[in-house]
C-alpha cells in the first residue's frame, strides 16, 4: 500500500495535477492464459488533471433516459468496475446519439442498476433511495460517501435507503441526482416528460462538499 501511494504521488507530481486529479488504477492477472496457475498480477496507473466542476453543482440539470437494448447481469462480481463494460459503452453511444447527458442501465429484471458513469439516487417524499449492490450497481466511492455521511438537513432522513428502483419510481420521484467521484453530484432536471427540482439535492451536495474539501 505504501509503495502504491508513493507511486501515485510521484505520477501526480510528474503530470502537474497534485491538487485535483483523476486517477485510474487498472489491475490484470499478468502474463499467461486463462487457466495458467499464477498468482502474479500487473497494474497500471494513469492520472490527469481533473476539472474543477466537481466542486460545483451543475447549473443546468441533466437530461437522462433508459438504454433499451441491453441488460446488466447482477451477481457477486457485478458491483466491481471491470473491463467487461459493453452495456455501458453502448448506452453511452445511445446517450450521445439522442442528445442526452447520460443513460440509465437496467439489470436483467428490468430494474435500474446505475448509469453509464454514475450511481443514481432519487428523492421521493423526503426519502432518499439508491439501488443496493445486489441490483448490479457499481460500488461507487461517492455513493459510499453519501450513504455514510450524517446529514443535518431539515426534512431529510438521518439515513438513506437502499431499495430496488424501477422506471415507475423515476416517474414518481421529486428529485433525481447522479454521483461519481470524478464529477461529484449531478442533478437531473428531466427524465422523458418528467421534470425534477433540486432543492434537497443542492443541500446534499453542499454537505458532501464540506466533508471532502
Amino acid at each position: 500500500v505504501d509503495k502504491l501511494r508513493e507511486e501515485i504521488i510521484q505520477l501526480c507530481r510528474k503530470n502537474k495535477c497534485e491538487k485535483l486529479a483523476r486517477l485510474r488504477l487498472s489491475v490484470s492477472r499478468g502474463n499467461g492464459g486463462l487457466y495458467d496457475a499464477t498468482k502474479k498480477f500487473q497494474w497500471l496507473l494513469e492520472c490527469r488533471p481533473l476539472t474543477k466542476s466537481v466542486n460545483h453543482l451543475n447549473e443546468n440539470g441533466w437530461v437522462i433516459d433508459i438504454y433499451p437494448d441491453a441488460r446488466k447481469s447482477y451477481d457477486l462480481f457485478s458491483h466491481l468496475k471491470t473491463a467487461n463494460f459493453l452495456p455501458y459503452v453502448m448506452a453511452g453511444d445511445y446517450a450521445r446519439e439522442h442528445n442526452l447527458d447520460d443513460c440509465l442501465v437496467l439489470n436483467t429484471n428490468d430494474r435500474i442498476a446505475d448509469s453509464t458513469m454514475a450511481n443514481i439516487f432519487i428523492i421521493r417524499k423526503n426519502q432518499v433511495i439508491t439501488p443496493p449492490l445486489r441490483e448490479g450497481c457499481i460500488y461507487g466511492v461517492m455513493r459510499r460517501k453519501i450513504l455514510e455521511t450524517k446529514f443535518e438537513i431539515e426534512g431529510l432522513p438521518e439515513s438513506f435507503s437502499e431499495l430496488p428502483l424501477t422506471e415507475n419510481d423515476l416517474e414518481q420521484a421529486d428529485e433525481v441526482f447522479l454521483s461519481n467521484s470524478i464529477q461529484g453530484l449531478r442533478w437531473v432536471q428531466r427524465f422523458r416528460d418528467k421534470e425534477y427540482r433540486n432543492e434537497l439535492t443542492a443541500k446534499i451536495f453542499n454537505t458532501i462538499s464540506q466533508t471532502i474539501s
